[in-house]
């Protein structure tokens, strides 16, 4: 039986795609609700899609200012961007 493992980076959006807050979250390796603390804080710009709630997503550019800024390399990431 021949089983192909499937790397994390291979299952996330694709590039153009904008970012979840659990793919935020696995990035950094941290719990989603530190990624809506630092949303609701202001500290990582978000928008909201769809009616209602909605769901919130992160952009590509934000996610990697937010990483600029705070000095944290994407080589330290637990995923691929």
């Amino acid at each position: 039986m021949h089983v192909e493992l499937i790397s994390p980076a291979q299952t996330q959006a694709p590039a153009s795609e904008p970012l979840r807050a659990k793919d935020i979250a696995a990035a950094l390796r941290v719990d989603v609700s530190t990624v809506y603390a630092e949303i609701k804080a202001g500290r990582l710009p978000s928008y909201r899609v769809g009616s209602g709630r909605g769901t919130i997503r992160v952009s590509r550019a934000a996610f990697t200012q937010y990483l600029t800024e705070r000095g944290i390399p994407t080589s330290e990431l637990a995923v691929a961007l």
